[in-house]
């Protein structure tokens, strides 16, 4: 098992408890991201592991509907990313990426990966559950998030930094850092 894989199994299982801890009335709570509800924000997931294999060429359909059944709808997107990344041909597809060529494991590894992480706290934050993320992952994540710094800025990917003191914890920093209130 890649190392990438490893990350996106331990990622998902996490963002999965989130989703599987909604109840069905807190689909529809704002979250920290303006104008989606928790559902949006999980439908933006979905959509993504839908999309990004995509850019290396190949394609996913997915039937599942995140307005009809959002857990079935996560599982099955999910499944079908894994999928892909446990087949070492097809998850080292390359392609020119915005940031130059680049694989599609790569690309889930960075951007999938660091979307897993802060969406799960999105949804835990508007459906009222646990938002402690995994230390490790948010050292990481906090880290490429400075390393793309303004690029995050871009319309509709995170808001302005929100001020936290500099001693805060470091999972507040990142939130923060992405435009949300900690």
């Amino acid at each position: 098992m890649t190392q990438v894989l490893k990350r996106y199994d331990f990622l998902a299982a996490e963002f999965t408890r989130r989703v599987r801890d909604v109840s069905p009335e807190a689909w529809d709570a704002p979250s920290p991201c303006a104008g989606w509800s928790a559902r949006d924000v999980l439908r933006h997931v979905v959509e993504t592991c839908a999309a990004m294999p995509g850019y290396a060429g190949l394609s996913v359909e997915l039937t599942g509907s995140v307005d009809e059944d959002p857990a079935a709808a996560w599982a099955e997107a999910r499944d079908a990313m894994r999928e892909i990344l446990a087949d070492p041909a097809r998850a080292g597809l390359e392609y020119d990426g915005f940031f130059g060529r680049t694989s599609l494991a790569a690309t889930v590894d960075r951007f999938l990966c660091f979307d897993l992480l802060v969406h799960a706290w999105d949804i835990a934050r508007a459906t009222g559950q646990d938002e402690t993320l995994p230390a490790e992952e948010v050292a990481r994540v906090y880290s490429d998030a400075l390393e793309l710094g303004d690029s995050l800025r871009m319309e509709g990917i995170c808001g302005p930094a929100v001020e936290v003191a500099a001693d805060a914890p470091l999972q507040d920093r990142l939130l923060a850092f992405l435009g949300r209130t900690p």
